[in-house]
């Protein structure tokens, strides 16, 4: 039987490996943690490298520079909420589930994360006012398309992509603008138990912009 013969430089290559990563993540930690507490403007690669106990040259072995750590955090965040957004809202057979189901699959993933919010919120501003960092925008742009692919599969109407677009661009703004409110008002944890009216007004609201979109379509056909 044949032995196999392991070369002498593959464990510490793989511990190297290891030690490499957990860097990447120490770094990331740092920088997530440093962006909730000073805002993504005001934290430093030097706040960053000090946070994670690292060094500068440490910091520059895995990251260009500031905006490719924010868009490396956002994908993240992003790319979850996405996956949790598709699971949960899949079974939605109207437009008011369907727009109750996207809000509480955010307030559910939102409410023991508040670095992550601050992200969110912090990086569609960014676009928002076109000041932002590059990187940012294909995680946001493939946000938007999943909630414009759900919000199609429940309108029975055909929609083009502009419109689509106008409608993800409006969910998103809305449910930003009201888990911000929701967090600040709230008096505790719950959030969703306290403002259970103002997500009701939340589902109305998006739901008569999106009819009201739909038939400004139809008369313009």
């Amino acid at each position: 039987m044949n032995q196999v013969v392991t070369k002498p430089d593959e464990k510490p290559s793989t511990r190297q490996g290891k030690r490499v990563r957990a860097t990447r993540r120490r770094l990331l930690k740092a920088a997530r943690e440093l962006f909730a507490e000073k805002g993504i403007d005001l934290t430093t690669i030097d706040d960053i490298t000090q946070r994670a106990d690292v060094g500068k040259g440490t910091f520059y072995y895995h990251f260009t520079d500031k905006n490719e750590v924010i868009a490396e955090l956002i994908r993240q965040v992003l790319s979850e909420l996405i996956r949790l957004m598709e699971d949960r809202c899949a079974k939605a057979e109207d437009l008011p589930s369907l727009l109750e189901s996207i809000i509480q699959v955010h307030i559910d993933f939102f409410s023991t994360r508040w670095e992550d919010f601050v992200l969110y919120y912090q990086g569609r501003a960014d676009l928002k006012l076109k000041e932002g960092y590059s990187g940012l925008e294909l995680p946001f742009i493939e946000y938007l398309e999943s909630i414009e692919t759900l919000v199609d599969s429940v309108v029975k109407q055909r929609l083009d992509k502009p419109l689509l677009r106008r409608i993800g661009c409006a969910v998103a703004g809305f449910l930003s603008g009201y888990y911000s409110f929701a967090v600040i008002a709230s008096e505790d944890d719950d959030v969703d138990a306290n403002l259970q009216s103002l997500r009701g007004i939340l589902v109305s609201s998006m739901a008569r912009f999106i009819t009201g979109a739909l038939r400004q379509e139809e008369n313009n056909a």
